[in-house]
């Protein structure tokens, strides 16, 4: 993601949404505490992306309160904004970009990187996954969340011709589908194609889990919920992959 121009305005206007969600929040909580339980040492996590810092701060909190390895957190933003509100929630934050000269990270240091729905507001893809792999450790665990372009309400859309949710032609609004919040999408992803960039990336152990999305209508969550257990048809893509030893 280029450093100066009309995404740099996008991502520093007030007006721009920067908090991850309590729902996604609490998801990305649990995996996290997950690995840190199975961990034998104190786990270092790298949150890319990490908006206002309230999705890293519900992580740590879950994580102290469970059985296991304790964590540290750092959390990375490109945004001043999305910086200083994290580091205003007492998560450690440092500004930062995947973008050349990369994340402010020493390489082999991590063994976690979070990608908390940051990959679809990419330029570069390829660079970004390369920063991650560049700063886990052998073994480390890349958690990975993005929209699922292929997601069973779109083919739904795209039968009688409206545009998919998550997808955006322009900065300026909505255009062609459902909803109004200009969110900065410009990559999106079905399951096979996540799969394969991550391994192409140089990434193993790749697996697939969904995860619903909280603005599907209610009389339809059920169906959104059930779906999850089919990821290529959920709503949000949770990506799981490993490092090689």
């Amino acid at each position: 993601m280029p450093a100066t121009g009309p995404l740099q305005r996008f991502y520093e206007d007030p007006a721009t949404r920067l908090s991850s969600g309590s729902e996604r929040a609490q998801r990305q909580a649990t995996m996290l505490a997950e690995l840190a339980a199975s961990a034998r040492r104190p786990l270092t996590v790298v949150d890319v992306g990490c908006g206002d810092g309230m999705a890293t701060a519900v992580a740590i909190a879950t994580c102290a309160a469970a059985p296991g390895a304790p964590a540290r957190f750092v959390g990375v933003d490109w945004s001043v904004a999305g910086v200083t509100a994290a580091r205003a929630r007492q998560v450690v934050a440092v500004r930062g970009s995947v973008d050349p000269p990369g994340l402010p990270i020493g390489s082999a240091t991590v063994d976690v990187v979070v990608m908390s729905e940051i990959i679809e507001h990419l330029v570069d893809t390829d660079g970004a996954l390369a920063e991650a792999r560049r700063i886990l450790v052998p073994g480390g665990t890349l958690l990975l969340s993005t929209p699922n372009l292929a997601a069973w309400f779109n083919r739904g859309l795209l039968a009688v011709g409206v545009q998919p949710l998550f997808t955006e032609v322009s900065m300026a609004g909505i255009f062609g589908r459902p909803g109004k919040e200009v969110v900065g999408h410009l990559r999106l992803f079905t399951r096979r194609a996540a799969v394969g960039l991550l391994r192409s990336s140089g990434f193993v152990d790749v697996s697939v889990a969904g995860a619903p999305y909280h603005d599907v209508p209610r009389p339809l969550r059920p169906l959104d919920r059930f779906l999850c257990h089919f990821p290529g048809l959920s709503s949000i893509l949770l990506v799981t992959a490993r490092t090689p030893h």
